[in-house]
C-alpha cells in the first residue's frame, strides 16, 4: 500500500469520514485543503482505537483507499477539544500532595545566575585563601593550621604587647646603606584596655653595640639591625636579626619586646597601592604646610616639566596642612621626608617631622586595610597579600594572626597614641638623650610614665625627700621607690639639724594632687601627714617633703 495514501491523523478526531469530501466543496482542489501528516499531541489519546493501534491490520480494498484531506475547521475543532481534555486532567499526586508544576524559564534562570554567582564566589575565596597559606608560611611562625586558633598575644608585666617595627631600604636599587633601619618604631598594644601607643626611635640616636659593626663599637642606632650578622637570604639568619634587635631595641626604651615586624619599601608601595590610596593629615607650624625639595628629580629634569608634571610648585612633595590623600609613590617619599634641603619647608625638626609622618602613614593604612570596603574587596585583599607575602618577615606565630586582625578592627584610631621623645624633654634636637649621650634614663621614664600611667602619675607630682635615719643612702633609696610610683624627686639631702623627727613625716605643701596624696598616706601611714610647714625652704613646684626616719622595707605603693 502506498505510505502517501496512508490516514495518518494522530492526534486529531474527525468530524466527519475519513474518505468523505462534502458535497459543497465541489471536486477535490489542493490548494485548499491541508493535508496533515504526523501530527502529534501529547497526552491525548484517540476516542476509538483503532485496528492498527491494536496491532490488527484491517483489509482495505484498493476503492476505498483515498487521500485524507481535513479542513481548518476541522483543525480548530480539534485543538479546542485537546485542550478540554488537558484542562479536565486531574493534577497527580505524590503522598497526598499535589506535584509542584515545573519552574518557569525565567525562574530557572535566575537559579541559574544565582548558583553561578556562588560558584564564583567560592572560587574566588579559595583562590584567597591559597594565597593567604602561601604567604602565610612565608610571614609567619608555625604551622599554618594554627590559624582557626585565635591566640592571646604574649605581654609583659603590665600587660603590654609590645611590636619592634623596623624599615629597610634593601628593595631600592643604588640606596647606600640599604640594611640600615631608618625607620625604627614600636607598637605597644594593650589587649584589654583596646589602647595602643606608638613610639619612633632616632636613627641617629647614638649607641654602644657591644660588639664590632662598621663604624665601631658605638655610633647610630640605626646600623645595629645589620651589624648582628650579614646573610641576608637565610630566614634563620633573618631570625637571628630580629631576635638580638627586639633585646637591644628593648634596653634602649625600657621595654619587654615580643614581637618584631621587618618591612621594606615594596611593603609600603604595595599596601598603598592595593588599598587605592590613603589619607593623612599634614600638621605643620609653617602655614605653608610641608615641602621637600628632595624629591624634584621625580617630577622632571627641567623647570618646565616639572611644573607641568608637579603642580603647582614643580615640587614632587609638597602639601597644604589638612588632610591630603596620597598614592603609593608620595605615601613612600614623604615617609622619607624630612626637609633637609635649602628648597624646603614645614620640616622644623626634620628626622623628628619625619617620624611623625610615618605614624600618621601607618595608622591611615590601619583606618583603611580595616575599613569595610577594603576587606570584602577580592582584588584590594589579593593586593596586601602579595604585598606583605614577599616583603614582610615577622615572628608572629599563625594563632595569633586573628588575634592581630580582631585588634585592628577594635582598636580605634583616636586610641592609637603618640609618644614624641623630643617633645617629652627626653631627646634633644640633636636627636641625643638630655640627660647625656647614652643614658636612656630619661626615655625610659617618659615612655613607662606615659604608656603605664596611674592616676598618681598623671598628676606628676613633685617631691623632696630628706634623710633623717642617719643611715647613708636611705634617702636615694626611698627617691627611687616615689620616682618608680611616678612622683618627680626634686632634690634629695639631710634633715636639717636641730629639728628632732618620731617618725617618717609627710608635708603635703599644695592641695591640688588628691591621688597622690593618698598614695602617700597609704605608704608611710595616715599619722605621717603632718600640717606644719616644711622643715626646709622648696621651690613652688614642690607638691610633698618626705622625711625618712626609718626606711620602708616593704614595697608599698
Amino acid at each position: 500500500m502506498d505510505r502517501r495514501n496512508k490516514p495518518t491523523i494522530d492526534g486529531f478526531i474527525p468530524r466527519r469520514s475519513a474518505g468523505r469530501v462534502d458535497s459543497s466543496q465541489g471536486s477535490h482542489d489542493p490548494h485548499k485543503e491541508a493535508t496533515i501528516r504526523g501530527l502529534q499531541r501529547h497526552n491525548v489519546a484517540p476516542t476509538e482505537p483503532t485496528a492498527a493501534r491494536r496491532g490488527v491490520i484491517a483489509p482495505v480494498e484498493s476503492s476505498q483507499v483515498r487521500r485524507q484531506v481535513i479542513s481548518r475547521a476541522d483543525v480548530d475543532e480539534s485543538l479546542q477539544e485537546i485542550d478540554t481534555q488537558e484542562a479536565e486532567q486531574p493534577v497527580p499526586k505524590r503522598h497526598g500532595k499535589h506535584v509542584k508544576k515545573p519552574h518557569s524559564r525565567r525562574r530557572k534562570v535566575i537559579t541559574r545566575f544565582i548558583l553561578l554567582i556562588l560558584l564564583v564566589g567560592v572560587v574566588l575565596a579559595g583562590w584567597v585563601g591559597v594565597k593567604a597559606f602561601l604567604a602565610g608560611k612565608e610571614i609567619f611562625k608555625g604551622d599554618i593550621f594554627g590559624i582557626v586558633q585565635q591566640k592571646e598575644l604574649k605581654a609583659d608585666a603590665n600587660g603590654r604587647s609590645n611590636v619592634l617595627i623596623l624599615g629597610t631600604s634593601e628593595d631600592d636599587p643604588g640606596h647606600g646603606g640599604a640594611f640600615l633601619t631608618d625607620s625604627i618604631m614600636i607598637l605597644s598594644i594593650n589587649q584589654k584596655a583596646k589602647d595602643a601607643y606608638m613610639i619612633s626611635i632616632p636613627r641617629d640616636l647614638q649607641v654602644r653595640y657591644n660588639m664590632a659593626c662598621n663604624s665601631g663599637y658605638s655610633g647610630k642606632i640605626n646600623e645595629y639591625f645589620n651589624c648582628v650578622n650579614e646573610d641576608y637570604n637565610s630566614s634563620s639568619a633573618e631570625d637571628e636579626r630580629q631576635t638580638k634587635s627586639r633585646e637591644f631595641f628593648g634596653g634602649v626604651v625600657g621595654l619587654d619586646i615580643q614581637y618584631s615586624v621587618h618591612v621594606n619599601y615594596t611593603v609600603m608601595r604595595d599596601i598603598v597601592k592595593a588599598l587605592d590610596g590613603i589619607t593623612v593629615t599634614i600638621d605643620s607650624p609653617d602655614p605653608r604646610g610641608q615641602m621637600d625639595g628632595n624629591f624634584d628629580w621625580k617630577c622632571g629634569a627641567s623647570y618646565s616639566k616639572r611644573i607641568k608634571n608637579c603642580p603647582p610648585r614643580g615640587h614632587f612633595i609638597d602639601y597644604p596642612n589638612g588632610p591630603v590623600t596620597l598614592d603609593a609613590e608620595h605615601a613612600l617619599y614623604l615617609a622619607q621626608a624630612r626637609g633637609d634641603t635649602d628648597v624646603s619647608w614645614g620640616f622644623p625638626n626634620s628626622n623628628f617631622e619625619r617620624e611623625k609622618n610615618q605614624q600618621k602613614i601607618v595608622v591611615a593604612i590601619k583606618e583603611k586595610a580595616m575599613s569595610t570596603g577594603t576587606v570584602t574587596n577580592i582584588g584590594k585583599v589579593s593586593g596586601l597579600i602579595d604585598a606583605l607575602g614577599s616583603n614582610l618577615r615577622t615572628n608572629f606565630d599563625t594563632s595569633e594572626i586573628r588575634t592581630l586582625m580582631a585588634l585592628g578592627s577594635d582598636i580605634p584610631s583616636s586610641a592609637i597614641q603618640s609618644i614624641s621623645l623630643i617633645d617629652g624633654g627626653a631627646v634633644g634636637g640633636d636627636a641625643q638623650p638630655t640627660a647625656g649621650v647614652y643614658d636612656f634614663s630619661g626615655i625610659k621614664a617618659l615612655i613607662k610614665k606615659t604608656m603605664n600611667a596611674t592616676p598618681v602619675t598623671k598628676e606628676a607630682a613633685h617631691v623632696v625627700v630628706l634623710n633623717a635615719s642617719g643611715i647613708s643612702g636611705a634617702a636615694q633609696t626611698e627617691a627611687n621607690k616615689l620616682t618608680e610610683l611616678g612622683l618627680i624627686v626634686d632634690e634629695v639631702a639631710n634633715a636639717p639639724e636641730g629639728v628632732t623627727f618620731t617618725k617618717n613625716t609627710l608635708y603635703h605643701t599644695t592641695k591640688n594632687k588628691p591621688k597622690t596624696l593618698t598614695a602617700l598616706t597609704t605608704r608611710y601611714g595616715s599619722t605621717a601627714l603632718v600640717t606644719t610647714e616644711s622643715p626646709v625652704e622648696v621651690t613652688t613646684t614642690t607638691d610633698f617633703v618626705v622625711v625618712i626616719l626609718n626606711p620602708l622595707t616593704t614595697a608599698k605603693p
